[in-house]
């Protein structure tokens, strides 16, 4: 049995390094995942990233923002290590800072932020919304949602029937001749 094993890892330890993204370096672990390791690299946008990596090393790099979605195929993924990166702290973080928030909060407060000069005064986990930028997302105008417009026709509805009521009541006590 011991030598299916053996076979078994190095199966794996060559699949690793056959889906391993060019600059970076991969082992496989013994908990059939990745340790895949871009550390210092010089990596300007994220390279493509095997499906069962479980850990990602992506520190000292020249990242600057994440797409939306990118970690997404990685289920396995339990570590990811993004300090040392010139991020750009605004809309183009918000999904990476989700992921962190969800996973490993505290890796939040070892990234920060490169640009923009209001971003670059806290580590990404103390960053507000309006230091992330607005993101698009716009409050819809208190008079503009379609609840308004029903409170509205309640109210015309009340007022009118507490005026035929005012006026059947006033009716009611005026005697007929």
């Amino acid at each position: 049995m011991p030598v299916w094993g053996a076979l078994f890892l190095l199966w794996a330890a060559a699949e690793a390094a056959e889906d391993c993204p060019a600059p970076c370096t991969c082992q496989a672990l013994e908990t059939m995942g990745l340790w895949v390791d871009c550390r210092g690299k010089g990596l300007t946008s994220l390279p493509a990233l095997p499906a069962h990596t479980r850990h990602l090393l992506l520190a000292n790099n020249s990242l600057r923002s994440m797409p939306p979605g990118a970690l997404d195929h990685l289920i396995q993924l339990q570590t990811l290590d993004v300090t040392q990166n010139p991020w750009h702290c605004d809309c183009s973080l918000t999904y990476m800072r989700l992921w962190l928030e969800d996973h490993t909060p505290e890796a939040l407060l070892d990234v920060h932020c490169a640009s923009p000069i209001l971003a670059t005064i806290h580590p990404l986990g103390h960053l507000t919304g309006y230091e992330l930028g607005s993101c698009g997302w716009q409050l819809q105008a208190s008079w503009a949602y379609p609840g308004v417009w029903w409170d509205v026709a309640m109210v015309v509805v009340a007022t009118m029937s507490l005026a035929l009521l005012a006026g059947l009541l006033c009716a009611a006590t005026k005697p007929l001749y």
